[in-house]
Parts: structure tokens; C-alpha cells; sequence
């Protein structure tokens, strides 16, 4: 399987396991989906990148939520926000 990236966080998608709902087919992964497997919303989004940012970076929350907002805007879900 090709490696794909999450049009929403960025994630490397390589196992069928870190895509949304186990399926190659969608464009975000398992962290970007709802439980009812649809994509989340960009505030939603931005709530969970600025904790991954907080957990693995050591960022505190205001630098993690700009460092994130920054990220988010180059990615294809989220262009022109």
C-alpha cells in the first residue's frame, strides 16, 4: 500500500488500521474521524493536534494551537481557512 497522508492532520496513513474506519478508501485517518466515521470539523481538529503538539513536543497550549493552526492551513481539507 502506497503511504497516503491526512488531508486534515497530515498523518502518514500507511496500515489500513490508520485510516478512518479501516478503510483506505477515505482521505483522513482514525484520529481525524468521528465515531460514526465521518471527518471532523476544523475546530475539532484543531483541539486534537493542539494536544498531540502538547504531548510530543512539550509545546505549552498557546504555542501548540498557533504551531497547529500553521500546519492545518497547508494542508487540502483546510486551504483558504
Amino acid at each position: 500500500m502506497t503511504t497516503k497522508r491526512c488531508i486534515s492532520c497530515g498523518m502518514p496513513m500507511e496500515k489500513k488500521e490508520d485510516f478512518a474506519m479501516g478503510d483506505p478508501e477515505r482521505d483522513y485517518c482514525l484520529y481525524c474521524a468521528r465515531p460514526d466515521g465521518s471527518m471532523r470539523s476544523y475546530d475539532e481538529a484543531l483541539v486534537g493536534m493542539t494536544g498531540f503538539l502538547v504531548r510530543s513536543q512539550g509545546l505549552d497550549e498557546t504555542a501548540a494551537k498557533e504551531t497547529a493552526r500553521q500546519m492545518m492551513a497547508g494542508l487540502p481539507a483546510w486551504k483558504g481557512r
